[in-house]
């Protein structure tokens, strides 16, 4: 009789190690992850076996190309195997199971999760019950912590610092996931400051500028005119309108154009500038861009797949991230929260959750949406 048992392999995944935001991390960690993303483009065969018998499965309610092929490269690099879905329609949450009872049927097949999901909060809930690391791939306009892994590798390979830099983050910067995630990683760096540069529909959600910006003393301004702002920038981010964070079709086709970067407008840059974009883009950079010597936005999805290679392997050796526990406890004394596209608006049972930010405005756990009175 074999002395096999279920519960001692469960047990055996305890105290697993999640990324959902980039300031999660510290600056020695993004620091270390820098350095071993480095060793890994140099030192390629160094790495091949790192993750051998190890499985990532990659839970994509939502479609993506480049960070979900990203991920499932960096796997297959490391010597690891890859496993999972690509659509909501291919889960069993098209049967109505829960991303909590998802997370914790997957932490029995797999070693690391990597999960994009259209509802923001939705990683933290999985993190909360899966017995093994998970990943943010993305969730709605809330975080997107491994592009900011990229995006931050772009500015170090190009100009070698991280710190006294102006960057112009531009386009929707209300739903920009992306952008949210970058302003929390950058701004642990000395010297930076930031241009933001949108329509005012668009603009940066104010618990942003109060919480992350003004309460860590941050430069910034804001701007309508990509071309009065860009002689000052160090780095150009540019960002999509996505259509599918509009409720309004109407709201979407008039702001969709709201900025085009082309090369007559990089003639007032600096020839040291950078240029990014977590793409897909549709029309906000010209194809004349693509040949500047300043248009990174390529090189920057080849860095991310090294980044995400080197984030694996910190949270497989336990290096990095945040021990979760599930929160049982529901406060039944604040409002629920109406943010539209909060995990908590289609899964009933979860408890309501809420913190208190500097500015003394009570918000939600999941998607750090302004919580209201009745």
């Amino acid at each position: 009789m074999s002395d096999f048992k279920v519960s001692d392999i469960l047990l055996s995944k305890g105290n697993a190690r999640s990324i959902i935001d980039i300031d999660e991390l510290s600056v020695e960690e993004l620091d270390k992850i820098i350095k071993r993303a480095c060793d890994i483009m140099e030192n390629p065969k160094k790495y091949s076996k790192a993750c051998e018998g190890k499985k990532l499965a990659t839970l994509f309610y939502e479609p993506s190309t480049r960070t979900r092929l990203s991920f499932e490269a960096a796997m297959m690099e490391l010597g690891g195997n890859v496993l999972g879905f690509s659509s909501a329609s291919s889960a069993s949450v098209s049967k109505g199971e829960s991303v909590s009872d998802t997370a914790k049927v997957i932490s029995c097949y797999a070693d690391i999760i990597a999960m994009r999901h259209p509802y923001e909060g939705a990683p933290l809930v999985a993190a909360e019950s899966a017995s093994i690391p998970l990943i943010n791939a993305g969730d709605g306009g809330h975080a997107h912590p491994t592009q900011t892994l990229a995006d931050l590798l772009t500015i170090y390979r190009e100009h070698g610092r991280l710190n006294n830099m102006v960057i112009g983050l531009c386009g929707d910067l209300k739903y920009g996931r992306t952008v949210h995630s970058l302003i929390k990683a950058m701004i642990r760096y000395e010297g930076v400051s930031f241009v933001l540069i949108s329509p005012r529909e668009l603009s940066l959600p104010a618990y942003i500028k109060t919480e992350v910006l003004e309460k860590n003393n941050v430069t910034f301004a804001e701007t309508t005119s990509l071309e009065e702002a860009i002689p000052k920038l160090d780095i150009l981010y540019m960002t999509r309108i996505q259509r599918e964070r509009f409720d309004d079709l109407d709201e979407y086709e008039r702001l969709k154009d709201s900025y085009v970067l082309t090369k007559s407008k990089l003639a007032a840059a600096k020839e040291s500038m950078s240029v990014l974009h977590p793409l897909p883009r549709v029309n906000e950079i010209s194809v004349d861009v693509d040949d500047d010597s300043r248009a990174c936005y390529f090189k920057q999805a080849l860095y991310g797949k090294f980044m995400r290679m080197s984030l694996i392997l910190s949270l497989l050796e336990g290096s990095a991230g945040t021990i979760r526990e599930k929160v049982t406890a529901q406060d039944k004394k604040k409002p629920k929260c109406r943010n539209p596209k909060c995990i908590s608006q289609i899964e009933q049972e979860l408890p309501q959750r809420f913190k208190i930010g500097t500015d003394a405005c009570t918000r939600c756990a999941y998607c750090d949406n302004l919580i209201e009175s009745n």
